[in-house]
């Protein structure tokens, strides 16, 4: 067993001291918005194409939730882990840094944030040198036994999730809760695999995400913004790539359907912008979470505001994304149970959103939809009366 198998559990009050942190610094941050809006470049957040919001809100929370993030890394693991997730921490500044460069104003295209993720990928295995294990799956397996292919399909995976955890960013609570829930499931899989040491980095995780969370979800006053969420994907995924990589038996295939939803997620976009001929990274309002957000706006007939709509979206698909990481949890040392979950919620995902869009072209809803913008437009909510239904038209 590895020097990871050591056990390690995070105390009450380190788990407070971390959460205080966090949420500060946030809350720090939201007081100081109007000096940053003075002095930082304008995004005009509020007409882009994907916008759920109606408050012009800082989206720089990440900050709260990276720096409490190092303190573990740095300072809470125990002294014989610090070489290791020291290393860890230092991979994390190239995706971090773009990401934050582009909440400030500074304009990084999604193809350079997406470079940034894929280098701090690189660095990851360079400085850690490690990669994803074997799968225990024959056939599969021939592949991933090849170091440079592994390494290859390691860098993908892992800047694939960053991006994909930047996608789901769109309401209210979404992308740190489902985050907080994959941690949790990261520290359970590494207690029942008596790693210690990752379970103990995952469990800080928690109040990391916690502090942050309090000030973002049900009202909104900051966003987790470009550098949260890709550091946070960046952070989690690679918890899952070390833990499988030095405890031989937790199934690396089924620590990954803990990332099922924003994966799942991130490759209907791309088909979809591909079937429609645009660019696979402009941006759309056609997410799952973002149908969820429309459908509630619909059968409410205009009496849900957007605000509590934005919130209430993340209470109805945050269960549906859990369900993933309760069974990576439960399957975590049976790869062949896992790619059959993996199978199960793909179809069942898909076979989802299709239905759900199907459902909403329907006559009635569409004259519920006039109903709701004459509404929106006597409020004067020009985000409100934007609202359509998606018809697979360009």
């Amino acid at each position: 067993m590895s020097s990871f198998s050591l056990s390690f559990h995070i105390t009450p009050d380190v788990f407070f001291g971390l959460f205080l942190f966090s949420f500060l610094i946030c809350w720090a941050l939201i007081r100081i918005q109007p000096w940053v809006e003075r002095h930082l470049r304008d995004r005009d957040d509020l007409r882009s194409v994907q916008c759920a919001h109606v408050h012009v809100t800082p989206r720089v929370g990440g900050l709260g939730v990276v720096a409490t993030t190092l303190v573990v890394l740095v300072f809470v693991v125990a002294e014989e882990h610090q070489p290791y997730f020291t290393l860890f921490a230092v991979s994390l500044l190239p995706v971090f840094i773009a990401g934050l460069s582009e909440d400030l104003g500074w304009r990084v295209t999604a193809f350079g944030r997406l470079c940034a993720a894929g280098v701090s990928a690189v660095l990851a295995i360079a400085l850690l040198r490690i990669w994803i294990p074997p799968l225990a799956l024959p056939g599969i397996d021939m592949v991933f036994q090849i170091a440079p292919l592994a390494i290859i399909l390691t860098v993908l995976w892992s800047t694939g999730v960053c991006h994909a955890f930047n996608l789901i960013d769109g309401v209210n609570g979404f992308a740190g809760a489902l985050g907080l829930l994959i941690a949790v499931g990261l520290t359970l899989v590494a207690h029942q695999a008596g790693a210690g040491g990752f379970a103990l980095v995952a469990s800080a995780i928690i109040p990391s995400v916690l502090g942050f969370l309090l000030l973002n979800w049900p009202l909104g006053r900051i966003f987790l913004g470009d550098a949260g969420a890709y550091s946070l994907g960046h952070v989690l995924v690679w918890l899952a790539i070390g833990l499988a990589w030095y405890v031989p038996d937790v199934s690396a295939l089924a620590l990954a359907l803990m990332f099922f939803w924003p994966v799942a997620d991130t490759m209907l976009a791309i088909g979809r912008r591909l079937r429609k001929g645009r660019p696979v990274g402009a941006p759309d309002r056609l997410h799952f979470h973002q149908l969820v957000m429309r459908a509630l706006l619909l059968i409410s007939a205009g009496r849900l505001s957007r605000g509590a709509a934005n919130s209430t979206t993340t209470l109805v698909v945050l269960p549906l994304a859990a369900l993933p990481i309760g069974a990576g949890i439960m399957l975590w040392d049976r790869p062949g149970a896992a790619l059959m979950a993996w199978l199960v919620f793909g179809v069942t995902f898909f076979g989802a959103y299709l239905a759900g869009v199907r459902v909403f072209r329907a006559g009635p809803w569409r004259w519920i939809a006039r109903r709701v913008e004459r509404r929106a437009a006597l409020r004067d909510d020009r985000k409100l009366a934007h609202i359509h239904i998606p018809t697979g038209k360009k």
